[in-house]
């Protein structure tokens, strides 16, 4: 048979070269007999030898049979064919490539091939196809593409294994772009990872580890945009290598890509927040996906907060060329070598430079938002992540406050509840968050004001908004108002506030365990006078007196202890200014509810006749157990160093008569107790007035001398007492109505 062929050769007889290969093919190596198809097998091998480099010429004729009988059932005719195929290839060497896809497509069948002889003989072939394709630069790689996509997603190990080599085979040759289709293979290459052999894992570990390679080095020929998402999937999967790798490359993109990655914040937000919370078991994934979620929080820019009716799109600010950037002067006097460059900073710089078209990039707040929301929901998620959610919520406001203001109303809920957290860290964020919120000049705009009706207020004692640099409309102010020296509020502020005290109202454990930690850090972040101002006034109309006592209490307490209060201490101790006062009368009308802390009020402000006046009054109220217990802890107080001042005034018996008056009046009230002893003792250090007269004793002591308080009705604010504490009384009696009502219903 080779001398016929070769005699044909040299005749140039085309015409018997392809009879002999139909003959071979029809009559013998497509027969049905399992014989004839080994002989015609072996024929078609010896007639490509015989044609040598004109083989190429007839390849379909030589191989399409051949691959007809890699699916025989005999394996015995499977291995002849693979023998056949690899003289054939052999033979034709860069001929066959045009065929490249009906041999890869029967090899990957063979490489799951059962028997093993079969498979040892397509791994030859295997291998002789893959030196061929290395050494040619006419491989179609678009052609190809189609069915690498396809065959990849194979559940088989060894076809797995077969398509893996191919990929790292391709992506080692030089004249093969293969990153460029990476996103049509993406995804099967993390399906791969997950699989049960460990040298399969590893392979396609190496596999991604050079794309990645690849990626960092040519960035500006990367489709970051449409590999996004596959990663996002592969960055919640249940595999921890699968999750891992894929993290680590999302690190990367956002790093490399920058603002292109911004479109897909949502999806990538969905899959990083969840691993901030892992334990150590799970260490590396959280790092990396700590390093995603600050990489990509840094991305968002003030320019994102661009209010447009049809959303537009932001556009990236056109950078140097290249040749501008490595030729400034300063990095040639720098003596630095492009090598020792930063590389993640040079890699960003060349994918930007080397776009030919300016990226279009918008941020869809609408869907980070909505992600963000539903974790705060989720009672499940851990605490790292919880505190990562508030921290995207607080640098979205600081970022985008006119279009984050959209998404206030709906927030505002779930940022209260949270104050209810376990963690104080989760709550300190939470407060950020509603602090700037309430602060915000950008929640001044109008649409976005309170939607409860919180301004309806009266307008004896308000709080003011003072306009800032005139970005706040006029139409969120109504009924707010302070004095002009503190910082702006804008509508959200009272908002917080009404809400803020209905939620310690209906969580009485809350304001036990957290309430001062929450006002105290709120006046941190906020303005103390305006939390104080405001809370007075919306106590002033709680219906809840026993809620209001306590509420007054707690934050009596926080005013006279607190070390941020110190200013506002201040304020109040003297009542010098118009706003001083007005504060005076709004916090005492309120304290009301609570005569102790009216008291302590009082002598905070160096009011003392009028604390006097009220200590009086309580001849008239229903003492009590917790009435007594609260004047023995303001006992406790003035013997603290907050009250120094007070101590120090009872030198000056001629100028504070009214100061011993009150304070023997407290001696009175208590009981014989430790506090009775520790107050009586303090007021038996109370010198003679006749010891301590000197010289200049006619004249008024300047440093005791207390200023009178002009513009204050002490016999109003009096009268103001009496009724808040009748209100308490009746409200008192009315309970203990319903209490003997129930006890009785109980008996029958």
């Amino acid at each position: 048979l080779p001398r016929l062929v070769r005699e044909f050769v040299a005749q140039n007889n085309t015409s018997q070269i392809k009879h002999v290969i139909q003959i071979l093919s029809q009559e013998f190596a497509l027969s049905q007999h399992p014989h004839s198809r080994k002989g015609g097998l072996i024929g078609l091998a010896a007639c490509s030898i015989a044609l040598g480099k004109d083989s190429g010429l007839y390849l379909k004729e030589l191989i399409e049979p051949v691959l007809t009988c890699f699916n025989d059932a005999d394996s015995r005719l499977r291995y002849y064919a693979c023998e056949a195929l690899y003289n054939i290839v052999k033979v034709a060497r860069g001929s066959v490539l045009p065929h490249f896809n009906v041999l890869f497509d029967g090899l990957s069948k063979l490489a799951a091939d059962p028997d093993p002889n079969v498979k040892s003989g397509s791994e030859l072939l295997d291998r002789l196809l893959k030196d061929i394709v290395t050494e040619s630069n006419q491989f179609d790689l678009v052609g190809f593409i189609p069915l690498l996509r396809e065959r990849i997603y194979s559940n088989n190990q060894y076809a797995r294994q077969f398509i893996i080599s191919w990929i790292l085979v391709l992506e080692s040759v030089p004249d093969i772009n293969l990153l460029d289709y990476l996103p049509e293979i993406l995804d099967g290459l993390f399906q791969i990872l997950g699989d049960n052999s460990k040298e399969i894992r590893k392979m396609c570990e190496v596999a991604l580890g050079e794309f990645l390679k690849e990626i960092k080095k040519n960035p500006s020929s990367v489709k970051f945009a449409e590999m996004a998402n596959i990663l996002v999937i592969h960055c919640q999967a249940v595999d921890e290598l699968i999750q891992l790798t894929a993290m680590c490359w999302m690190r990367e993109f956002i790093q490399l890509a920058g603002r292109v990655m911004l479109p897909y914040s949502s999806g990538i937000l969905t899959a990083v927040l969840p691993c901030l919370s892992y334990d150590d078991r799970k260490k590396n994934i959280k790092e990396v996906a700590n390093v995603c979620n600050q990489s990509l929080m840094k991305l968002v820019i003030p320019e994102d907060d661009e209010v447009d009716e049809a959303k537009q799109l932001m556009t990236l600010p056109a950078e140097p060329t290249l040749e501008e950037s490595l030729s400034k002067p300063e990095a040639a006097s720098s003596g630095e070598s492009l090598s020792e460059l930063d590389i993640t900073a040079l890699n960003q710089l060349l994918f930007f430079l080397c776009s030919s078209e300016r990226i279009q990039v918008t941020l869809n707040l609408d869907g980070i938002v909505q992600v963000l929301d539903c974790h705060l929901h989720d009672t499940s998620i851990g605490m790292m992540t919880r505190i990562a959610v508030l921290k995207w919520l607080y640098h979205l406001y600081i970022k985008t406050p006119r279009k984050m203001f959209r998404h206030t109303d709906s927030l505002f809920p779930i940022l209260l509840r949270t104050l209810s957290d376990e963690s104080d860290e989760v709550i300190l964020k939470d407060l950020e968050v509603l602090a700037e919120i309430a602060s915000s000049p950008a929640g001044q705009t109008e649409g976005h004001g309170p939607s409860d009706g919180s301004d309806a207020r009266p307008g004896a004692v308000e709080l003011h908004v003072p306009a800032r640099a005139g970005q706040l409309s006029s139409s969120g102010t109504k009924g707010l108002e302070c004095s002009p020296s503190t910082p702006t509020m804008n509508s959200y502020f009272y908002k917080f506030m009404i809400n803020l005290l209905k939620r310690f109202s209906s969580e009485r454990k809350l304001l036990e365990t957290r309430g001062a930690f929450i006002i105290r850090q709120l006046c941190l972040l906020l303005n103390a006078e305006n939390i104080f101002h405001s809370m007075a006034d919306i106590l002033l109309r709680e219906e809840d007196l026993k809620f209001a006592s306590t509420m007054v209490h707690t934050l009596n307490t926080i005013l006279l202890t607190s070390s941020e209060l110190f200013q506002l201490r201040n304020q109040l101790k003297d009542l010098k200014t118009p706003e001083s006062r007005n504060l005076f009368c709004c916090l005492y009308r309120s304290w009301c509810h609570n005569p102790v802390t009216t008291v302590s009020l009082c002598f905070l402000t160096q009011n003392y006749k009028h604390a006097y006046d009220l200590i009086q009054k309580f001849g008239d109220l229903e003492v009590t157990v917790d009435f007594l217990t609260e004047v023995d802890k303001l006992v406790q107080l003035i013997e603290c160093p907050i009250f120094t001042y007070l101590r120090l005034q009872l030198l000056d018996v001629k100028n504070n008569p009214y100061l011993i008056k009150a304070l023997y009046g407290l001696l009175m009230l208590l009981p014989q107790s430790s506090a009775f002893q520790l107050l009586s003792h303090r007021l038996q250090c109370v010198p003679n007035p006749e010891l301590m007269q000197t010289a200049d004793s006619t004249k008024p002591s300047a440093g005791f001398k207390r200023v009178t308080s002009s513009n204050i009705d002490y016999t109003e604010l009096l009268q103001h007492f009496e009724k808040v504490q009748n209100k308490h009384l009746e409200a008192r009696h009315q309970r203990a109505g319903r209490a003997e009502q129930l006890d009785r219903r109980v008996v029958l």
